[in-house]
This record gives C-alpha cells, sequence and structure tokens, in this order.
C-alpha cells in the first residue's frame, strides 16, 4: 500500500479504539450506583439567566418550579427591562406562589459575556450556598434537585455538571441532537473516564458560593464564551473535585434554519479550537466515518477497504447507540441513528472550517474569539437579538 493509504488505515484503526472506548466509557458510567439520600437536602438557590424569548419558555421555567424539594430559591437574571421573557417570567411568579421566586433586572455589563453579567447580577439575591445554574432551554424533571446535589455529600466536591439529550423539531435540529447525543456527550464520557470530568456543561452546573469565589467570582468569566466550561475547569485546577451527574437533563432545540444550525456549529467549533487548540486537533482522531470512506476510495473498493470501512462504521454505530440510546435515551438517536455517518460528514466539514476565521456572531453580538477563549466585542451589543 502507499504511505497515504497506510496513514489512512492507521487512522480508521486509531478510531476504532476510541469508539471502542467510548463504549467501554459508556457501560462504566451507566453501572456507577445511583444512591439518594433522602435526608440530604441543603437549600439552594436556581440562577436562571435570560436573553429573549425561547422556545416553550414557560414550560422550561415551570418545570424547575415544581421539584420534589423541601427548600429552594429561583432567581431569573436579565438585562433588559424590555425583554419579552420578562412576562413569561411574571406569569411564572403568579402560577407558583409557593415557590421563592424572584427577578432580577439589572444592565449592569461586567464583561463581554452577557449571559455572565446576568449570572453575576442575579447571584447578589442569593439565599443559599449550592447555587444551581441552568440555561433557559433546559427543561428537568421534579425529582432533578434531590439527585443532581447528592455529590455534593462529599465536602471535596466543588462542581456538578449534567449531559444532556435534546427535544429537537424539524430535519435540521434532528440532526443537530443526533451529533450532540452521539458524538459530543461520547467525548464526554471518554474524558469522564480518563481523567474525571474537568468542566461544567450549561444544562447544569451547581457549585458553591464559596468555589465561585474562590476562582474571582463571576468577573473572572465574564469575557469568556465558553463560561459554563470555564466554571467547571477553574474549580478543578484550584483542586476541587468536578462530578458528571448521571442525570440527564432535556435540551429543547425548536425548529431552526439549517445556516442557523451550522452558525452554532462553527462558533463552538471556533470556541474549542482557540480554548485548547491540540484537543481541537485530537479531534481529528474521532472521525472514523470519514477516514474509513476515505481508505475505501484510495484503496479503489478494494477487499481491505470494504473491511476497514464496515468494521469502522458498525462500531461508530454501535457507540452511538450506546451513548446516544441506553445512557441519554435519546428518541432522535433511537429514532434516526442510521443518519450518524451523514451527521459525522457535515461535522467534519464544520471541524475543517472550524481552523478559519475567529469571529463569531452570538445574541446579536459581533463578537472577536482571543487566544484561551475570551471574547472581545466587535459591534454594540443589540437587545433582544
Amino acid at each position: 500500500m502507499t504511505i497515504i493509504n497506510v496513514l489512512l488505515l492507521v487512522l480508521c484503526l486509531s478510531t476504532v479504539l476510541f469508539y471502542c472506548y467510548g463504549i467501554y466509557a459508556a457501560i462504566t458510567f451507566a453501572n456507577h450506583p445511583d444512591l439518594i439520600d433522602p435526608e440530604f437536602h441543603p437549600p439552594v438557590t436556581i440562577l436562571k439567566p435570560i436573553c429573549g424569548l425561547d422556545n416553550y419558555a414557560y414550560e422550561n421555567f415551570a418545570s424547575f418550579c415544581q421539584q420534589n424539594y423541601p427548600e429552594y430559591q429561583m432567581l431569573f437574571g436579565v438585562c433588559d427591562a424590555e425583554d419579552p421573557a420578562i412576562e413569561v417570567v411574571e406569569k411564572i411568579i403568579q402560577q407558583f406562589p409557593d415557590v421563592d421566586i424572584h427577578l432580577v433586572v439589572s444592565d449592569l455589563i461586567i464583561g463581554t459575556n452577557l449571559k455572565v453579567s446576568n449570572l453575576a447580577n442575579a447571584v447578589a439575591a442569593a439565599k443559599y450556598e449550592i447555587l444551581v445554574i441552568a440555561d433557559s432551554d433546559i427543561r428537568v424533571g421534579t425529582d432533578y434537585l434531590q439527585r443532581v446535589i447528592q455529590p455534593l455529600k462529599d465536602h471535596k466536591v466543588g462542581v456538578i455538571t449534567c449531559m444532556y439529550r435534546s427535544l429537537a423539531q424539524g430535519w435540521v435540529a434532528t440532526l443537530e441532537a443526533i451529533a450532540t447525543a452521539t458524538d459530543f456527550h461520547a467525548g464526554v464520557l471518554v474524558s469522564n473516564q480518563l481523567e474525571g470530568t474537568k468542566f461544567a456543561c450549561g444544562s447544569t452546573t451547581v457549585i458553591r458560593k464559596q468555589v465561585l469565589k474562590a476562582i474571582g467570582g463571576f468577573e473572572a468569566i465574564a469575557d469568556y464564551l465558553a463560561d459554563d466550561f470555564q466554571l467547571g475547569y477553574l474549580p478543578g485546577k484550584i483542586g476541587y473535585k468536578v462530578v458528571l451527574s448521571n442525570y440527564v437533563v432535556d435540551h429543547v432545540l425548536g425548529t431552526t434554519t439549517l445556516a442557523d444550525a451550522i452558525g452554532r456549529q462553527i462558533r463552538w467549533a471556533r470556541c474549542i479550537r482557540v480554548s485548547r487548540p491540540w484537543g481541537y486537533l485530537g479531534l481529528l482522531f474521532t472521525y472514523g466515518t470519514v477516514a474509513s470512506l476515505l481508505f475505501f476510495m484510495a484503496t479503489k473498493g478494494s477487499i481491505a477497504g470494504w473491511i476497514g470501512l464496515i468494521i469502522t462504521w458498525m462500531m461508530r454505530l454501535l457507540m452511538g447507540w450506546i451513548v446516544g440510546v441506553n445512557i441519554l435515551n435519546d428518541l432522535n438517536t433511537k429514532k434516526f441513528f442510521w443518519v450518524i455517518p451523514l451527521r459525522d460528514l457535515i461535522q467534519f466539514a464544520i471541524w475543517c472550517y472550524g481552523f478559519v476565521g475567529s469571529t463569531i456572531t452570538w445574541r446579536g453580538q459581533r463578537l472577536k474569539l482571543t487566544k484561551g477563549g475570551k471574547l472581545v466585542s466587535i459591534t454594540t451589543p443589540m437587545p433582544n437579538a
């Protein structure tokens, strides 16, 4: 075989090993005991940053107000007094009078990331030591709080985060949801198995106030695009344990256009590239679908090419099924798991494109990503965008 064929074969083998380890990591995670102490229920404050009106906002917000939990507070933070989501929050306050809910409206900006400013403004009214942060498009069950706070029984644990499954509408959103379930979360489980969790996700970040203070407060992450990542990464650097909960939340992903979906993926790709350049380059060894297809073409449909293609795609689909269906119970993956190879090809193209450019558009802001994932504003923020 030529040198190119050998390199492609090595790449195929490395991706198969990744898929095997992803399966192992998922099975190990699933077998971890889910121990619930009904007597452990410290009071918590839920922080909910909002900017604009998401799909099914009322249902998302209401799910946090229906917790089987004895004592908790819920704070909504928004910077624009004319934000359309405020009307929904006011309705929530009226319909759940027994829940301690408050709306914090403040235009105080502490950095380029307006979401973090909303959190910083809201946390000033937090009554309790334990903070639970969740994005506005997240929906949970009534047992959410009781289950996600359990690791805090260990005083060395400073941060807890959750995986999520997407409730998608439309074929574009479905493709995005499948990629999240079978690719992103496979990487999360592999990372958790190899070195433990070193980051947090916007789906849920549970953090103690003392830990937040130790990393410099929300001011320390106010200029980062991946603020959720930093809320797990920084505490880990100073010795706190970061735990991946076995509770899976729902992410409401409404109808979207192909352009918007690709734009989000490019934004995330560029963010990963500038934040963790070597990690981004290492993603090459996870694209077995592409590597095996190129090997098949390079060997002109030889027996070796067919074997490489079949084994690689089978292992990719198996990992996708175990992570997406068995671990996340993602209905998109269960129904359309055969679309995984197509989604991988699209994702590979986005990964390649992510190597160029450093500007993004987010919530109506034109921003530039700098080294380490920090943001620099290019244009003036546009409210309600």
